[in-house]
């Protein structure tokens, strides 16, 4: 399924590149400032591809959802988020430059003529500028320093730069001028995306929100630092929720409703009860430790491939370090008997080891076994766990937890030649 997605996604790039190709004479690209024009409309339409790829990749449509996961959709994102920026930077100076050429002027005046007196080009330039500042703070040692919900907010802008920058290109662009049947692919292309942002990113959480009309209805301490939320709601039994999914959460109270934050179910729906359990590392989820009985709640999901339909194997392994024991609190709700489940829970104190009696009692119910690994991480050997578990590489593997631990534990079980189809991981990231 992967595969199919990636040579479809492989053969609208091409198909783009394509459009610029096949634009430009050889008598046009001779021309002074011809090649760099040509450069810069074929970095601008690469470019622009690829921002929308991203933003099919943020816009939760269920297919993207099972087959990448919350792990994957993560790994991709970061690692295809510079070349759409660097592209569109080249396009912008590309231009610029040749267009100085053509006209034999200086680049910083030909930048002003561009701006000033081609159609729709000061919207695009507005864009443009917003696109390298959300890149700018998207700098992992910048985005560090920046509260998540603060960059969460700037990051919503790209929408916004995409939208008002769309116009130009079917105006001006050498692959559109005089083409309408591109004209019409071109803006079918980007109205398909906006659209399916606007079904899952906020058709369908305001349905799903309005049917289940969820409000706390308890907050209790789980642990130190560690809260858990009960709600209540109406028509849970009919909420397709899998062990191991998450959820988008607004808390609609003063100064939270505007952000919306994953957390994973730490068990399944008992309608009409909902139970998620927060660690609190920063304002927002402090704030999610205050809530009050009575406060609304407004959902997006479920979302996650961290779920038992993704296993391929009879045997399951489960790996959880701190918080991401929720996933597989749940996860281990929905497994279905005979699939000897094997739990390794990792904390750094005995204290921090959340719903282990719960876990207990699963794995009791299931026959399986479970492993606590506790100790400052200096001091527990990862690699041990095939000393745990010595039939690891026969069984489907999932792994929760922070960042750091998800990569350590990934790491190790490609060491240990686990097959990286059998494994399968949730980040807690905010």
């Amino acid at each position: 399924m992967l595969q199919t997605a990636l040579i479809v996604l492989a053969l609208g790039f091409g198909a783009t590149l394509a459009l610029a190709l096949t634009a430009t004479t050889w008598s046009q690209l001779r021309a002074p400032g011809g090649a760099l024009i040509f450069l810069g409309s074929l970095t601008g339409l690469a470019g622009t591809y690829l921002a929308l790829v991203m933003v099919l990749l943020v816009s939760r449509v269920p297919f993207v959802e099972r087959v990448l996961g919350q792990d994957g959709l993560l790994r991709w994102h970061r690692s295809l988020a510079p070349w759409p920026l660097s592209l569109i930077v080249a396009h912008v100076v590309f231009l610029t430059i040749g267009y100085a050429q053509a006209a034999k002027t200086g680049a910083w005046h030909e930048f002003g003529v561009l701006t000033n007196s081609f159609p729709d080009v000061l919207p695009a330039t507005i864009g443009f500028f917003v696109m390298v500042a959300i890149g700018v703070v998207s700098i992992r040692a910048i985005r560090q320093r920046i509260p998540r919900e603060r960059w969460w907010a700037l990051h919503l802008f790209m929408y916004l730069a995409l939208a008002i920058s769309f116009a130009h290109v079917i105006v001006l662009g050498p692959s559109f001028v005089g083409h309408p049947l591109t004209q019409l692919l071109w803006s079918a292309l980007w109205f398909a995306t906006a659209g399916l942002v606007l079904t899952y990113r906020i058709g369908l959480p305001i349905v799903r929100s309005m049917r289940h009309r969820l409000e706390v209805v308890e907050v209790r301490d789980e642990a130190p630092g560690v809260v858990t939320v009960v709600c209540r709601g109406r028509r849970l039994e009919r909420l397709a929720v899998s062990g191991g999914q998450f959820f988008e959460w607004r808390f609609l109270a003063r100064g939270m409703w505007w952000q919306a934050h994953p957390f994973s179910l730490s068990a399944l729906p008992r309608p009409p009860y909902l139970r998620l359990t927060v660690k609190v590392v920063g304002d927002f989820t402090a704030a999610v430790a205050r809530l009050q009985p009575g406060t609304k709640i407004a959902i997006e999901g479920p979302y996650g491939a961290f779920t038992n339909h993704h296993r391929d194997r009879l045997k399951i392994a489960l790996i959880a370090g701190g918080v991401g024991v929720t996933a597989v609190r749940s996860l281990l709700e929905d497994l279905p008997r005979g699939c000897d489940p094997v739990v390794v829970l990792r904390a750094t104190r005995q204290e921090d080891l959340l719903f282990s009696d719960e876990v207990a009692e699963l794995i009791r119910q299931q026959k399986g076994r479970v492993h606590e690994l506790v100790g400052p991480r200096s001091k527990v050997n990862l690699r041990g766990i095939v000393d745990l578990i010595p039939d690891l590489r026969q069984r489907d593997v999932f792994v929760a937890g922070p960042e750091q631990f998800v990569h350590d534990v990934c790491a190790t079980l490609r060491w240990l030649g686990v097959p990286s189809d059998a494994t399968h991981a949730e980040v807690y990231a905010l």
